[in-house]
């Protein structure tokens, strides 16, 4: 068969609707690269674009993360060559400084196709040099998760030495964010679900770990474990689910740094706590491309490598959506093409 694999997406999307076709290769054009794709990764934001929760163009190529090599090179590139192995961007067009209505109007896999395709055409400036020794695997885990963690803590968080840091889960976002805030030299919380994965989350280095399916009321223990105080940064993703718990594990004068939900419903705001408390509620969306590349350099330095849970072809991608549903992975879900 000619031409190349290419996942797109119908109407009214569905995982049942999930399906790989052929197209041709397409061509770069001024200023763009074409980009042959060895591997994604999965994100909570995929599963709502493939799902149908977030509305995309019928036709539209999902997926957000993706690493690679160039394959060939538009007019006018300059400062790549073929065979460079690279990382693409969630959102393309935001290389550097502050977001804005223009770098954030592309995002790869909804508003703009993404990295589900043998071949895709990326703009050049959106690429990060992919660090010689790490696989494609471990490269496509960083564009969103790793990018969102470490924005989190370093950005957003201003975190120093000695900060205390909450952080929900395992998944490959918490995960690199607990990473991360162990080289950074912080005390770290974990909240999860099961015993094993908390034996998994303290020998990664999380200092306290409490389960909160064991103790609805974990926020007021994270408090209390502290002395009464809180922590100083909190990692929100749960909406519904645990965005009170999280005030209520914030200190006086602590942030609570929102990157997304899992839960359907909207969370209902703690206005006394988050008032009297002097709490500051910020959300943030993934980062830029300059980000990506500090937090390439980062993890060089600190030797720190991504936690993968599971491989998958790209004509498994609704049985890989379906694994990261059941909650039953400690990482990284990944795409081999």
């Amino acid at each position: 068969m000619t031409g190349m694999r290419i996942i797109r997406l119908a109407a009214q999307p569905t995982l049942d609707t999930l399906a790989v076709t052929r197209a041709p290769i397409p061509q770069p054009g001024p200023g763009e690269l074409l980009l042959r794709l060895r591997a994604s990764s999965l994100n909570f934001h995929d599963y709502l674009v493939v799902a149908g929760h977030i509305p995309v163009a019928e036709g539209r190529v999902p997926l957000s993360d993706g690493a690679g090599e160039i394959a060939a090179l538009g007019p006018g590139v300059s400062g790549w060559t073929v065979g460079d192995r690279v990382m693409g961007a969630f959102f393309p067009r935001w290389i550097d400084g502050p977001p804005n209505r223009t770098n954030n109007n592309a995002i790869s896999g909804e508003t703009a196709n993404g990295f589900a395709a043998d071949h895709v055409v990326v703009p050049a400036a959106s690429l990060t040099a992919i660090p010689d020794d790490w696989s494609f695997a471990e490269a496509a885990t960083l564009p969103c998760a790793g990018l969102t963690a470490w924005r989190f803590l370093v950005a957003e968080g201003q975190v120093q030495a000695g900060d205390s840091v909450l952080l929900p889960g395992s998944g490959g976002l918490c995960l690199f964010a607990l990473q991360i805030a162990k080289a950074l030299g912080l005390t770290i919380w974990s909240t999860t679900s099961s015993d094993a994965k908390a034996d998994r989350l303290r020998a990664m280095g999380a200092d306290h770990i409490v389960n909160y399916r064991a103790d609805a009321g974990w926020g007021g223990t994270i408090r209390a474990g502290t002395g009464g105080e809180g922590v100083d940064l909190v990692l929100e993703i749960g909406g519904q689910s645990s965005f009170v718990q999280s005030v209520r594990a914030c200190r006086m004068g602590g942030k609570v740094v929102v990157v997304g939900t899992t839960a359907n419903g909207a969370p209902e705001l703690p206005l006394s706590d988050v008032v009297m408390r002097h709490i500051r509620v910020d959300g943030i969306a993934v980062g830029s491309v300059a980000q990506l590349r500090g937090l390439v350099a980062f993890l060089t330095v600190h030797d720190i490598r991504p936690v993968i849970d599971r491989h998958f072809p790209l004509e498994q991608l609704a049985d890989a959506f379906r694994y990261q549903l059941s909650g039953a992975h400690f990482g990284k879900i990944i795409l081999d093409f």
